[in-house]
């Protein structure tokens, strides 16, 4: 019996099986957690349907994670379904493209600052308001992905890296509002994976080679490796966890200064 028997968890951001939200479905699900999907349109309701359909997952929904009402109705209908909810993983985030290159000042709008923060960082306050009533009294935990570019400056990331320090704020808030009701809020700040969401981030290919060349473990991490942190800190196991980043980037994040050659 996985260490998640009789929890369930709803997953957000599902958009290819290279994702890192399929791998923390994968490891919940070899862990025992019965599985939620949701989808942001249409369009991408046949692929999501396809991987809840290899994962077991319960229930495929809709939601757009820029509109409050469909946010509510994703928790009315899965309410209709589950009794409570234990997990919700938020991996979801958004930012125009072409605002992910180039000099930051020159590049960044006002709109695309709205959207980068509205989708990437209000939206899991937002699930949390929406789920709140579902995850009282079932020990509940709350986990969104993260990056460095958070905390530091980093080439190509611009806005998203304001939109992810907002992010981490904002797990630190919640942790502090929903405590008292035993549900936790965590982050998983995850070194460079190449995912459909990466692809929009110039010169990736150069960062996962600085990172292998330069972290600790002398590697990149998988989608495997963070979803197995995300089921841990998902888990009772963690139930002393709260408002934290946890880095799984192969140990990139203590690096002050690479080695000379």
């Amino acid at each position: 019996m996985g260490f998640l028997a009789g929890k369930r968890a709803l997953i957000i951001g599902i958009a290819s099986n290279r994702s890192i939200a399929w791998g923390i479905a994968e490891a919940m699900k070899r862990e025992g957690a019965e599985l939620a999907f949701t989808y942001q349109n249409e369009k991408l309701r046949p692929r999501v349907e396809k991987f809840a359909a290899e994962c077991g997952a319960q229930a495929t929904l809709p939601c757009d994670l820029g509109n409050d009402d469909e946010i509510s109705a994703l928790f009315d209908t899965l309410g209709g379904s589950w009794d409570g909810l234990d997990i919700l993983i938020h991996s979801a985030a958004f930012a125009p493209r072409d605002e992910l290159t180039g000099d930051f000042v020159e590049v960044t709008t006002r709109e695309g600052s709205k959207t980068a923060h509205d989708i990437s960082s209000y939206s899991l306050t937002a699930l949390g308001k929406a789920a709140r009533p579902m995850m009282r009294g079932h020990s509940g935990a709350i986990l969104s992905l993260t990056y460095m570019g958070s905390v530091r400056a980093m080439p190509s990331y611009n806005v998203m890296g304001l939109a992810k320090a907002s992010l981490e704020a904002n797990i630190r808030y919640m942790a502090y509002a929903l405590g008292p009701e035993g549900i936790r809020v965590n982050g998983i700040s995850a070194g460079p994976i190449r995912t459909l969401a990466a692809a929009g981030i110039a010169d990736f290919r150069k960062m996962l080679d600085h990172v292998e060349q330069n972290a600790p473990l002398r590697k990149n991490v998988s989608i495997e490796e963070v979803g197995n942190a995300a089921a841990f800190l998902c888990s009772d196991l963690a139930s002393g966890i709260t408002g934290e980043i946890t880095y799984v980037d192969a140990g990139f994040n203590i690096i002050g200064m690479s080695g000379y050659n």
